[in-house]
């Protein structure tokens, strides 16, 4: 099983990447992250060219978890639920899909297995993937019986 986090944006360095790397590597699955930059104009077509480098971006048999704010607000302990159940069924490959400031396109939604939203508030795209990981640490963690939770 291989984790892949598809998303828009460079992390550069700084405090939100310290933040990610230090769950990064934390956690014991594999992950594989993929940047994309949308170095074209800023115009109504971008949202659709950056979701297009995510869904061809996606391994093939992988299971899709898509973040957006429209989508499913999980507690830590469902998230952990879904990536145990996924991983006890067999599943080789999860990739979570991370837009930019314009967030994604209709068709990254249908293609998705899971909307996930992480709250109702709106996060910039850089500290959303330093949530996201830090969610699948505390997933880990979770499903191990590991006091990391404490919930």
């Amino acid at each position: 099983m291989r984790y892949h986090l598809l998303v828009i944006a460079r992390l550069r360095k700084g405090p939100e990447r310290d933040l990610y790397d230090d769950y990064a590597r934390r956690i014991r699955i594999p992950i594989d992250l993929r940047e994309f930059e949308d170095k074209g104009r800023a115009d109504k077509g971008r949202r659709g060219r950056e979701s297009d480098s995510l869904l061809e971006a996606i391994p093939a048999g992988a299971t899709v978890v898509a973040l957006d704010e429209r989508g499913r607000d999980l507690t830590s302990v469902e998230f952990a639920g879904r990536l145990g159940r996924w991983r006890d069924e067999g599943g080789a490959d999860i990739a979570f899909l991370i837009g930019g400031a314009d967030g994604l396109d209709e068709r990254v939604r249908d293609r998705a297995d899971l909307t996930l939203a992480l709250g109702r508030l709106t996060w910039p795209h850089l500290m959303t993937r330093v949530l996201l990981v830090e969610q699948i640490y505390r997933a880990q963690e979770i499903l191990a019986g590991h006091p990391y939770h404490r919930a």
